[in-house]
């Protein structure tokens, strides 16, 4: 991102790049004061979330913008997704170690306008600055919910299911598939599903209503399935068994599984899924898998809650397993 001439001064980047993404809000009040306005409809709760992005932490600087630009807003619209709340309004703050050209700029605010458009949500406020050290992205997310119906990630109990949605592992898969030519190569006819799921997350917006009926406990999976979930359990009070051949795998996953399933369940143990957890009362299974796949969401119980406070993954036998932690990827 090298200095361009269209580009002098913080001004530009608003009047240029951001304004136009908040001219539907009219709290927003075209970017053009110090705060924007934000009345809650009656009935409802704003329900809030920051979570920033930073270049060589969760995405690589070469990325392109508009994948940076979806994912800045995905990982918030995911938390959101996970409460039953619908995504309306959002704040972002840019820090640049240069300033970005022209080029970038353009293609990241056609991104933002994207993924935008697609999760319900419109830019309200922020700030930019340009400062030494990484690019460094932060949203604040604002959903609405009826009052007091957000869901909690500590109210699960002994005896409810645990449930995720989609599959697992395909992001920790793309982030090394992005690392690793050799590694590519092995798994060329799965690359670009794999990249897809690291480069652009999807939130499950359509499994809010599914969540809302009947889910106790709901999180997403940002940080990899044992920290999220051993995070559930902890707040809970509870511990889990997981059956390891019941955890959800795309056909690029099953093929990693194949080979080594010890690195498939490393992978596993990954961040960056963006899939909801979530604890359901046992005799609410069923309905729950109707609702979400009513909402075009596919959800597998992959196991149960417990009373003794351990997170165990059992293999077909029921013997503890080894996550595969030290066999992880980082960026």
């Amino acid at each position: 991102m090298d200095i361009d001439s269209r580009v002098s001064r913080e001004e530009d980047i608003i009047q240029i790049y951001l304004r136009p993404l908040a001219a539907r809000w009219p709290g927003a009040l075209e970017l053009r004061d110090d705060c924007a306005v934000i009345t809650p409809a009656p009935g409802q709760d704003i329900i809030v979330k920051t979570d920033p992005i930073r270049a060589g932490i969760h995405f690589f600087t070469n990325d392109n913008p508009d994948d940076i630009a979806w994912k800045a807003l995905a990982t918030n619209v995911s938390d959101l997704a996970a409460k039953a709340a619908r995504p309306f309004a959002y704040t972002l703050a840019l820090s640049f170690p240069r300033i970005p050209k022209h080029d970038w700029l353009s293609v990241f605010a056609k991104g933002l306008e994207k993924a935008q458009s697609a999760f319900g949500c419109i830019l309200v406020g922020g700030d930019t600055d340009i400062e030494c050290g990484p690019l460094n992205i932060s949203v604040t997310m604002f959903g609405e919910i009826a009052k007091g119906q957000m869901l909690k990630r500590g109210r699960a109990k002994p005896g409810d299911s645990v449930f995720v949605s989609g599959t697992l592992g395909d992001s920790s898969l793309g982030l090394h598939l992005r690392k690793s030519n050799n590694f590519r190569n092995m798994f060329s006819n799965y690359a670009d599903a794999a990249l897809e799921r690291y480069l652009r997350p999807v939130p499950r917006l359509g499994l809010r209503s599914a969540l809302r009926g009947y889910a106790r406990a709901s999180m997403d999976i940002s940080d990899g399935l044992l920290k999220d979930l051993q995070r559930m359990c902890s707040v809970s009070g509870v511990g889990a068994s997981i059956n390891a051949r019941e955890l959800p795998l795309s056909t690029a996953m099953q093929h990693v599984a194949k080979l080594d399933f010890r690195q498939a369940i490393s992978f596993i143990a990954g961040s960056d899924d963006y899939e909801i957890l979530c604890a359901v009362p046992p005799e609410d299974d069923k309905n729950f898998i109707a609702a979400a796949h009513a909402g075009c969401v596919a959800v597998t119980k992959i196991g149960e809650f417990s009373s003794d406070p351990v997170v165990r993954l059992l293999d077909d036998s029921g013997a503890h397993m080894n996550w595969g932690m030290d066999n992880l990827y980082f960026l």
